[in-house]
């Protein structure tokens, strides 16, 4: 795409639905992609959609540890030189307990201990993990991106252990764009609005997929977010079916977009205050 900064974008869970919507969109953009996933068929099947090309790299590598995240970064580090984009959209849903889990929500019953423990580490620590080393990188610069994949509000008080770890991904999302203001790194949630037509929803959810929306929703904010003109954008969520094509990038975003979390809710906590001494 003419006038286009090609920049180098870490993509997690890049071999699933939303995942590939992702990397098709960046890639028309003119983008170099390190496309991560613990799926080598998925990521075999990515490579052959889009054929030979040398700005797009597969990373296999297993985000559920610590070693695999680290795995991970330093094996698109040493193909591209650095990432000045990261989404972290890898993720692991309810489905992956039983296929008719996303209505027929999980009971207490059945969050074990490694249950609990495998949502949080693949959904809260990796990208944790991978945020954590790819932000020097970016201060560095100057510049760069971290787009995070929650979930709706409504998700998060209904379904766990999914909600409460995509909770805690949108709370560290709030802390992290105010930790980085002013530093040419943005911090930015991005969700696609409602259940989205990919495997990560059960085939006996019991919903119509036809009345799903499509992975490629997310594809137009995501561009937009990575380019140039975002670059005073940070600390938003957007709802990529509220994306309006027809709109410059800005005024798209201004609609579809609003603060990270909901901090008008803060307003109900009581601080105490220090006296003067």
């Amino acid at each position: 795409m003419a006038g286009t900064t090609s920049r180098i974008v870490l993509i997690t869970g890049a071999a699933g639905g939303i995942g590939r919507a992702m990397v098709a969109s960046l890639l028309v953009a003119g983008h170099r992609i390190a496309a991560l996933d613990y799926d080598a068929k998925g990521l075999d099947a990515l490579l052959r959609a889009h054929g030979a090309r040398p700005n797009l790299h597969a990373i296999e590598a297993d985000l559920s540890t610590a070693k695999g995240c680290e795995a991970g970064m330093a094996a698109a580090i040493s193909h591209f030189g650095r990432v000045e984009v990261l989404v972290n959209n890898a993720g692991i849903g309810v489905s992956s307990l039983r296929p008719d889990a996303e209505t027929r929500l999980p009971s207490l019953e059945e969050l074990s201990g490694p249950v609990w423990d495998r949502f949080f580490a693949i959904n809260v620590t990796a990208p944790m993990l991978l945020t954590r080393a790819a932000v020097p990188m970016m201060r560095e610069a100057g510049w760069g991106r971290i787009i995070n994949n929650t979930t709706s509000f409504r998700t998060m008080l209904r379904v766990l252990p999914y909600g409460a770890t995509k909770a805690a991904l949108e709370a560290s999302s709030a802390v992290w764009a105010a930790e980085l203001a002013g530093t040419g790194v943005t911090v930015n949630v991005l969700i696609p609005g409602g259940p989205t037509d990919t495997p990560f929803i059960g085939a006996e959810s019991g919903w119509a997929r036809d009345a799903m929306l499509r992975p490629s929703v997310m594809g137009p904010p995501l561009t937009w977010l990575v380019s140039d003109a975002a670059g005073d954008f940070t600390g938003q969520r957007i709802i990529a079916a509220r994306w309006d094509n027809s709109l410059t990038g800005a005024e798209a975003a201004a609609r579809a977009s609003r603060a990270i979390g909901w901090p008008e809710l803060g307003a109900d906590a009581v601080w105490l205050t220090a006296k003067n001494s």
